[in-house]
């Protein structure tokens, strides 16, 4: 049954029941906007990748930064965000730009109130994602900007979907689900006015498993709108390795990779969009990570987690080698992927301790961190305050995860690290090159002041006090007993983001090769860039996807509800 319109106006169609989706329906719920939402997927993945995110959140001079004494600005995020963006296409980054100045504002002056408007709440203490290149001029945020939501990705979804979900019961909202999209309808002046597509069988799966495709029906639905908020393509590692930019990212495409979204996560509206004549611009930039780990427990193919590392791990790459400045965990991930790239070789290796991993690795995802996501608070104090062996998934993948090698001294690590080197036909490493590489990094952990970058690095986190308190270790020798057993991890490449996508302007109207709107068509969250094609440019701030998909859902959902009160 189609949403009730008080007119003959046809209700606003939404492709992807992602974040994005989410909030430009939220938005057109408010305003009584009748809307149809499809997604190839069942019901049971509402919300899409959000719901396995960590749920960070960029925000600027917030209650929670002040609380803890930072300061920070609109004057400085806007630095910090330009001199990581790089933006350097005077067409392509019109609208990017543009984009980024608008969502910096809005991290500043309206995020903070939007969420906690819908219910959302933060931890009290604010993370220090991507600490930077080392140059005041540089990538990386200036202070810890990155707010995690209490309740991780479920929560984020829930705080839009309720309202939505009460709109359905109501008869605004009608949700389709098992409907993929293959052709967006234009009429003959241009304008978008519906969809038509494949209907797929009905699958239960649970959320996150790779679904059928098999057609059982098409469909032709016609709309007064039509919104892409499909997602990005890291689910297709064909596509990720088609669009590799081997001139800033080679000699070569990467043969291996962990995946860090589900297999649903296709990119398929990206060509659909651009058959109907949408521009798609920098799809050469995208956000890979590159401390993923294999899931020892996988709900998609290829399942990867990535490693949210505090600055201690010592980093080396396939070689043996350790890596140079600034790439240090925590830093600096696209000029680190460019590194890794530049060797030849698609993994690297951390070497650490017990003390090391239970203060400093957390891991993405929703379902990796059940303290958070639960709401529990002991489970929070416990396992991440007070614990001496990490988190209970961090210590799943201690003892199972097929990345992870954990001896009691170095020569039986290296041995190990050899064994898995040989997976992958890497090469041998010699215990005395890297005996001496850990020895050089321990020789400068006996004082607090140093001639090292990652040790001046590791004290400049600790005086942040939430740092010091609860993410980063004390430091110490990595071959001191007292700190045992030594740990490698193998880090893979792990496909993420899309950082290119659809043109769209501030309204998330999609704009045309010739650089005029495309009448009826808009564009919201990773599909298109997270706003204007690009908002990111060639680097992120973290907290910026889920923030961006808010934001741009927020512009599609507004200017879709103006335009049909127009109509």
């Amino acid at each position: 049954m189609a949403p009730e319109a008080t007119s003959d106006k046809k209700p606003v169609i939404i492709v992807g029941a992602g974040l994005a989706g989410l909030v430009a329906a939220f938005e057109l719920a408010e305003r009584s906007v009748p809307t149809i939402i499809l997604d190839q997927e069942n019901r049971n993945n509402l919300g899409g990748q959000a719901f396995w995110s960590l749920g960070g959140v960029f925000m600027v001079d917030s209650s929670r930064q002040r609380r803890m004494g930072i300061k920070d600005s609109r004057e400085l995020a806007m630095r910090d965000w330009f001199d990581s963006a790089a933006f350097d296409r005077e067409v392509d980054d019109y609208w990017p730009r543009k984009w980024a100045k608008a969502f910096v504002d809005f991290a500043t002056d309206e995020m903070e109130a939007y969420v906690g408007a819908r219910g959302m709440g933060f931890l009290f203490n604010v993370g220090w994602a991507e600490r930077g290149a080392g140059r005041a001029d540089g990538h990386g945020n200036s202070v810890p900007r990155f707010h995690l939501t209490w309740g991780t990705g479920p929560e984020v979804v829930r705080v839009f979907s309720e309202p939505v979900l009460k709109a359905e019961k109501k008869g605004t909202v009608e949700f389709k689900f098992r409907h993929q999209v293959d052709e967006v309808i234009t009429d003959d002046s241009g304008r978008a006015i519906g969809v038509r597509g494949s209907i797929l069988e009905d699958d239960d799966s649970a959320r996150g498993i790779k679904s059928s495709r098999k057609v059982i029906d098409k469909f032709e639905i016609f709309g007064t709108s039509v919104l892409v908020s499909s997602g990005g393509i890291g689910g297709n590692v064909e596509a990720v390795k088609k669009a590799w930019p081997v001139d800033r990212l080679g000699p070569k495409v990467p043969e291996h990779f962990v995946v860090g979204v589900p297999a649903h996560v296709d990119g398929r509206m990206l060509d659909i969009s651009e058959t109907a004549g949408a521009n798609v611009i920098n799809r050469d930039r995208m956000w890979h990570y590159t401390e993923g780990i294999q899931n020892w427990n996988p709900i998609w193919p290829g399942h990867g987690i990535r490693v949210l590392p505090a600055p201690s791990s010592l980093w080396l790459d396939a070689t043996g080698k350790r890596l140079p400045l600034f790439l240090f965990p925590g830093s600096d991930t696209r000029a680190t992927l460019k590194h890794i790239c530049s060797t030849g070789y698609d993994y690297t290796w951390f070497v650490l301790d017990q003390s090391i991993i239970a203060r400093e690795f957390a891991l993405s995802g929703s379902e990796q961190n059940p303290d958070v996501t639960n709401k529990s608070i002991w489970q929070l104090l416990t396992q991440r305050i007070f614990s001496s062996k990490g988190t209970i998934p961090v210590q799943n993948f201690q003892k199972h995860g097929k990345d992870f090698v954990v001896r009691n001294t170095l020569e039986e690590l290296v041995e190990g690290m050899n064994a898995l080197a040989k997976e992958r036909n890497g090469p041998v490493l010699d215990f005395d090159a890297i005996k001496k590489v850990v020895e050089a990094r321990d020789s400068q952990m006996d004082n607090p002041y140093s001639k090292d970058a990652q040790a001046m690095l590791i004290n400049n986190g600790r005086s942040y006090w939430p740092d010091k308190r609860s993410r980063i270790a004390v430091p110490h020798r990595l071959l001191d007993p007292a700190h045992g057993p030594l740990i490698a991890v193998r880090m893979n490449l792990l496909t993420r983001k899309s950082l290119g996508g659809i043109e769209t302007n501030l309204d998330s109207n999609v704009m045309r090769a010739d650089k005029t709107p495309f009448p009826g068509l808009y564009a919201a969250g990773e599909v298109a860039g997270f706003g204007g094609g690009g908002v990111h440019g060639y680097n992120s701030l973290e907290g910026t996807f889920v923030g961006g998909c808010i934001f741009s859902g927020r512009a599609a959902g507004k200017a879709m509800a103006a335009e049909y009160e127009k109509a």
